[in-house]
Formats: structure tokens, C-alpha cells, sequence
């Protein structure tokens, strides 16, 4: 199922064993695909380039995804959907992902094509809105 190419995903992940494969599969889904390997990167690019989706890591170099998470609370512009995609999946982590605003936690290992379907869900409950 294809979604309109204007749709833009931003990974931020430090493993680009994971974050690649991740990028192939979103592109072919359709979206423009924006990558980021620490949380640093990852903000100055939510900031420039307005994602409509986040694929967040939590344990990353310079910046944890919950450091991320708090300056895309903090940040003026429009909230993108977010997706926590760790190895961390302790409940606790979770509960304070979802508490901050996370649309989705989801633990690693993943299917790439759950993954898929899931960002394709989320962004197409945005467009039904």
C-alpha cells in the first residue's frame, strides 16, 4: 500500500545495520526517508526538516531518545507521530515513553513488515483527521 510521497519518516538510530534495511522498506512503502545516527542529529533534523513520523531509538550516542523526545515536547512547531523502536523493553521504559507523548513502543527484534504496517497506520489515521 503506497502513501502519498510527501509523507516524510525520520530515523534516528546509531545502528546502521538497523537503520538501513528500515530505509529500503520505507521507501518502498512510499515515504521520503530522513536519517539520523544520534539524538544531536536527530533534533536538528526534526527541527529543519519537519518530519510527519519519528522511528526513535532510546539508547543513543550524545543524545538519548528520551532527551530527543523532550525537545520535540519543547519544540513550537506541529508534534510529528512518534514510534519508540528500542531494545529497552523494560514496562517502565514504556510507561514513560507512552506517558511522554509516544504513539507506539515498540521492542526490538522487530518485523520490518509490522513496522511498516504500523507507520502506515498511524499516518493514515492523520490523514482521516
Amino acid at each position: 500500500m503506497n502513501i502519498s510521497p510527501q509523507k516524510r519518516i525520520l530515523i534516528i538510530d546509531d545502528d546502521e545495520g538497523l537503520t538501513e534495511p528500515l530505509q529500503i522498506a520505507m521507501e518502498a512503502a512510499g515515504y521520503e526517508v530522513l536519517t539520523a545516527h544520534d539524538g544531536n542529529e536527530g533534533v536538528m533534523k526534526i527541527e529543519r526538516d519537519a518530519p510527519d513520523l519519528v522511528l526513535l531509538d532510546l539508547v543513543m550516542p550524545r543524545r538519548s531518545g528520551f532527551a530527543v523526545l523532550d525537545s520535540i515536547i519543547n519544540h513550537k512547531r506541529r508534534a510529528p507521530r512518534i514510534i519508540m523502536v528500542t531494545g529497552n523493553s523494560e514496562p517502565k521504559y514504556r510507561e514513560l515513553a507512552l506517558d511522554r507523548g509516544v504513539d507506539l513502543f515498540i521492542p526490538k527484534p522487530y518485523h520490518i513488515e509490522e513496522l511498516v504496517q504500523a507507520v502506515n497506520d498511524l499516518l493514515k489515521s492523520d490523514a482521516s483527521e
